[in-house]
């Protein structure tokens, strides 16, 4: 067993290794534009759990997680060759729900705020002569 910070060190780390390889060295265009949201290792160092979303949304989610889920053992060994680890966690993948979330909840600000503004008159124009 890791303590917390040693294991959320190895998190951080598999997500910049992660994010790396899946921009530079995957192929498999179901991940064209997948972004990893959160990376979350158990404290034996026997999973890691992987957070992803994408700019095309949930409708996308289960190619996302099958292309994932097909490339998972590419996906480890080569974290497993930059990551010096006794014995490398296996990847879990899962969606993260929150950027679609959050982009709803700052539409839904936007729209409150346009029916907030007051309206404000238009000044007439004088006239010069009266």
């Amino acid at each position: 067993m890791v303590s917390s910070v040693r294991a959320q060190r190895i998190a951080d780390r598999i997500y910049q290794e992660l994010s790396t390889i899946l921009l530079m060295e995957v192929a498999d265009p179901r991940l064209e534009n997948v972004s990893i949201t959160k990376v979350k290792v158990d404290r034996e160092l026997a999973f890691a759990s992987i957070y992803v979303s994408s700019f095309e949304g949930p409708e996308s989610s289960d190619a996302i997680l099958d292309g994932l889920n097909h490339a998972g053992g590419f996906l480890r060994s080569q974290l497993a060759h930059r990551i010096q680890l006794r014995v490398f966690p296996r990847l879990r993948f899962y969606w993260d729900p929150s950027p679609a979330h959050a982009d709803r909840i700052d539409k839904l600000i936007a729209s409150l705020h346009e029916d907030s503004e007051p309206d404000i008159p238009e000044e007439t124009e004088k006239d010069p002569d009266g």
